[in-house]
């Protein structure tokens, strides 16, 4: 089996049944794959959906335990030798699959890339291309210096918005939302880490990729559609697309916010003085207050 892509599915069925769709389609017929959709107990009816139109996906029916026990499980049903998780609010374009897996084999010391991310606008999804948020890096993105001074590499570490984009090159981070890895390289790091419901769990795995000496690329040559936010409703630019409640929303942030202190204590506690932590954790509270009063202000 040359490629297995997993999707974690929750309450999404259209754009998954649009996902798989350009999958049928734009995947190149002489590519041994196969496609596993993990559903966290959907209520639009996506299993059955799944099960009409594409009865040759493997489903499994899971209970909603977060984005890296789902993973974890289809990674077990899994055979290829590179994994592709994909986000079910994506479309895949031709030559994309096909291309990442031809640079995933001419690369060896690759362990996950990703393509050009592209949002509704032709935006690139920022989350697919970022450096890891050391506690400097955090600074200057919660306080907008990464805004103010996009160019400059001392400001812009978080977003990498100092790298060109038109051309393929390293990066600490991408988003699970288009992850193509080497089945070695996630063995090794013993893929998903299960302390993360939902956010946070991307970077997790990127960081300890990085450990191992594997390296993370970005190849801008092949894109897909990432709509965004569909399930969790938390992002901006597509709040004229989700259909989750507000209660939703708020469990959202909370996993967001939760998602940051695992990461710094798992990563940078040990790294950095006592004052930073409690600093940087101070920040985390404030920010994640600041984020729901948003919400319960809709």
């Amino acid at each position: 089996m040359d490629l297995s892509i997993i999707i974690v599915n929750y309450n999404a069925k259209d754009y998954l049944k649009n996902c798989l769709l350009s999958l049928k389609k734009n995947i190149d017929k002489t590519l041994k794959h196969e496609v596993i959709v993990v559903d966290n107990n959907s209520n639009d009816q996506s299993t059955q959906m799944v099960k009409k139109y594409f009865p040759s996906v493997k489903l499994i029916e899971n209970s909603n335990e977060g984005f890296s026990k789902a993973n974890n499980k289809g990674v077990k049903l899994s055979k290829g030798k590179f994994v592709l998780f994909l986000n079910p609010d994506t479309v895949v374009y031709k030559n994309t699959i096909s291309g990442m897996i031809k640079f995933m084999q001419q690369n060896k010391d690759c362990g996950a890339a990703t393509c050009f991310v592209e949002h509704e606008n032709g935006r690139l999804d920022y989350s697919s291309h970022r450096g890891f948020p050391t506690p400097w890096n955090s600074f200057c993105y919660f306080f907008g210096l990464s805004k103010l001074f996009p160019k400059l590499k001392i400001f812009s570490g978080y977003t990498l918005t100092y790298k060109n984009l038109q051309i393929t090159h390293e990066i600490d981070a991408l988003a699970g939302a288009f992850m193509m890895v080497n089945r070695v390289a996630g063995e090794q790091v013993n893929w998903w880490d299960e302390d993360y419901f939902f956010n946070g769990e991307d970077l997790d795995f990127c960081y300890r990729l990085k450990e191992k000496k594997w390296k993370i690329y970005f190849v801008p040559e092949y894109k897909i559609l990432h709509f965004g936010g569909v399930s969790g409703g938390t992002k901006k630019h597509s709040q004229h697309l989700t259909t989750a409640s507000l209660e939703t929303k708020k469990t959202i942030q909370k996993h967001r916010f939760e998602a940051m202190r695992i990461f710094y204590n798992k990563h940078y506690r040990n790294k950095y003085p006592f004052f930073v932590t409690k600093l940087m954790m101070f920040a985390i509270s404030q920010k994640e207050k600041g984020e729901l009063a948003k919400l319960k202000a809709l």
